[in-house]
């Protein structure tokens, strides 16, 4: 069994080629956040080869499964523009919670006020697999803690939403 001590980040690529119009421009950010003293973690997606976006399918799947398999936490980043039933978002998702059972860290970016307020605006980004998911009320197994796009809390978070230490339990924690 892989040790699993790094943080998955997944996100909606949009179809897009210019990371400035899609959400890997969280993710960049995210990986910029790491070059400061108070925001560390161990990125999953550099613990294995790199893999190309004209790969097979089922070379981009194995990868991403590897990945999964060493990772302690998913960071979910959902923005306005996530599509709810295109790429591998779903079977990122998928994975992550049915077969490793991982914590979700879910962020929204462009968030303003109270995100519990906001719930109903919230939904409407979740992908099919995250929806299916937390609507399925014979799921106690989940461990879903929903958030504003921030480096303070994404910070915090990864210190209570981890598989060796989940401090949070259920669906539709924030």
């Amino acid at each position: 069994m892989a040790y699993r001590n790094g943080v998955y980040a997944a996100f909606d690529g949009q179809g897009k080629t210019n990371p400035s119009e899609s959400d890997i421009r969280y993710f960049n950010l995210l990986k910029l956040w790491t070059k400061d003293e108070d925001f560390k973690y161990i990125d999953s997606h550099q613990k294995t080869n790199a893999v190309r976006d004209s790969s097979k399918e089922e070379t981009l799947k194995r990868a991403l499964r590897e990945r999964l398999s060493n990772s302690k936490v998913m960071i979910l980043i959902l923005s306005n523009d996530t599509n709810y039933d295109r790429g591998f978002l779903n079977y990122e998702i998928e994975k992550a919670l049915d077969h490793y059972k991982l914590p979700l860290v879910i962020t929204y970016p462009d968030i303003e006020g109270n995100i519990n307020k906001q719930w109903p605006d919230l939904e409407k980004r979740w992908p099919k697999a995250l929806k299916e998911r937390l609507k399925d009320n014979s799921r106690d197994d989940l461990s879903c803690l929903h958030i504003k796009f921030s480096k303070e809390q994404i910070s915090r978070a990864l210190k209570y939403m981890t598989v060796h230490d989940i401090k949070y339990k259920g669906p539709r924690l924030y």
